[in-house]
């Protein structure tokens, strides 16, 4: 790197937690599936799709999360799966099973190109490595893209989306952190713009993953590739290593090749409310803490402190003139708080928790805002006995909002230029600074990044020949 890293934002150029995370996966995302249609039009640049047209969907990866994300899709009265990408035929089949009408394809180039005339909407549901090449080429085809969270790796990538993706104002785009289209995140916002806790100071955030291997090195005995499965396809741009099941089909999160650790997994859902009510951009500074170092593994465990200036926020006041945000992996909890009661457990919730201080009070929530509570007891009770006028629309759901938003020529909440690209950009410098084992300063206005010294390619990797971003 050179003295000042190049890297540059295009915003600058241009009550009880009873309800586990599953549930409420399942219960956000399938909310809300008819709506009201009328006679179809066509605009030029992107179909434009009109309020009664059904609207093809092509979704790229179908195992795991990408099953969710076809039932979600299928679920809406208006929508249409017409074609189907997968590398592996195993994690694939139950959803091939589903939609067994659905072309099908491995490699999602092919898709593109043989399908682009007949659908309108790209789901990426990939491993992380493939995000930002998916969703590049769905964005310059002309079609509007849900992505799976985070929307890439590195910041050089997030940063090509986020240009890409405010380039085409018409092409609606959306990142599947469903907690930004249901209820506790407007509540909590609703609260902290009502004074209930007075100005934001800090906010600390736990989560229980890692759930799968970290803090290791990379495995060294053979295996044979299964006959289902398409390596090269898989690896796409990543560097080439011989197959190992300590990678696919679930393990790669921890790779930093293929995956971004527990904080990509899980911090886009966690840290969604506070960039949101906030409205927070760049830290001035990134500090990681964690535990052995590897070099090509997240750890067994972190803890990262953002510090952002509070001037150019909302609703935060911090201490001298900056407020904290602290971020918790690996079975690391921040310390019960004063007020909780001693007659309920610690932590709030074992799956993940978010915890606001501030100046009056404190809230509570879990990890997508769900369940949100002041810790004040009778001031809790008080709330939800008289709630507070909804000053932020509810949704349909994840999916439902998304349709919604290309019928109506919108974008929906966690759209890449506006919220998911800053969002999921913060989350990656976290991850950067956790590489280089020592804090990262930034320009808080632009996002230039000022400290020095880093391997470039862990900011702006390159890619194997036949993949761009």
């Amino acid at each position: 790197m050179t003295t000042k890293n190049p890297v540059s934002t295009p915003d600058a150029a241009a009550e009880s937690p009873t309800v586990s995370r599953r549930e409420f996966v399942e219960q956000t995302s399938m909310a809300g599936m008819a709506f009201t249609i009328v006679k179809p039009h066509v605009l030029g640049g992107p179909r434009h799709v009109a309020p009664s047209d059904k609207v093809s969907v092509a979704c790229i990866g179908v195992g795991g999360m990408g099953h969710s994300d076809v039932r979600g899709f299928a679920a809406q009265a208006d929508c249409n799966i017409h074609a189907l990408c997968d590398v592996d035929d195993v994690a694939a089949e139950r959803t091939y099973r589903l939609q067994p009408q659905a072309k099908k394809y491995k490699d999602y180039r092919e898709m593109i190109d043989r399908e682009a005339k007949n659908i309108d909407i790209i789901t990426v549901s990939t491993p992380d490595h493939l995000h930002a090449s998916a969703s590049m080429l769905t964005l310059k085809a002309g079609k509007h893209l849900y992505c799976q969270k985070p929307l890439a790796r590195t910041v050089a990538e997030v940063r090509s989306l986020k240009a890409e993706a405010a380039r085409r104002p018409k092409q609606a785009t959306q990142m599947g952190n469903q907690g930004h289209a249901a209820e506790g995140i407007r509540v909590m916002r609703e609260w902290v713009e009502a004074g209930l806790i007075g100005k934001v100071v800090s906010i600390d955030f736990y989560t229980n993953r890692p759930i799968w291997p970290q803090g290791i090195r990379r495995p060294s005995e053979a295996h044979n590739v299964p006959p289902t499965l398409d390596w090269e396809l898989w690896l796409g741009p990543a560097p080439f290593r011989p197959y190992h099941p300590a990678y696919a089909p679930f393990n790669w999160r921890g790779w930093w090749d293929f995956g971004t650790g527990a904080m990509g997994d899980m911090a886009c859902h966690i840290m969604d409310c506070a960039v949101w009510i906030l409205g927070l951009k760049f830290p001035g500074r990134v500090i990681p803490e964690t535990s052995q170092l590897f070099p090509e593994t997240a750890p067994k465990m972190s803890r990262i402190t953002y510090e952002f200036p509070v001037a150019g926020t909302m609703n935060a006041i911090g201490r001298n003139g900056i407020v904290t945000l602290n971020w918790r992996d690996g079975g690391i909890l921040p310390a019960r708080p004063e007020g909780w009661p001693l007659t309920e457990n610690w932590p709030y919730s074992d799956d993940g928790f978010q915890l606001w201080v501030g100046e009056k009070g404190m809230i509570m929530a879990g990890t997508y805002g769900e369940n949100p509570r002041l810790v004040d007891a009778e001031a809790d009770k008080a709330v939800k006995a008289a709630p507070l006028p909804q000053k932020f629309p509810r949704t349909k759901g994840v999916y439902g909002e998304f349709i919604e938003a290309i019928k109506a020529g919108t974008q929906p909440g966690s759209n890449i230029a506006g919220h998911a690209g800053p969002l999921t950009e913060m989350i990656v410098l976290g991850n950067l600074a956790v590489r280089a084992g020592r804090s990262i300063d930034l320009n808080p206005t632009t996002g230039e990044l000022l400290t020095t010294g880093i391997n470039e390619e862990w900011i702006t990797p390159k890619y194997r020949a036949g993949y761009s971003y």
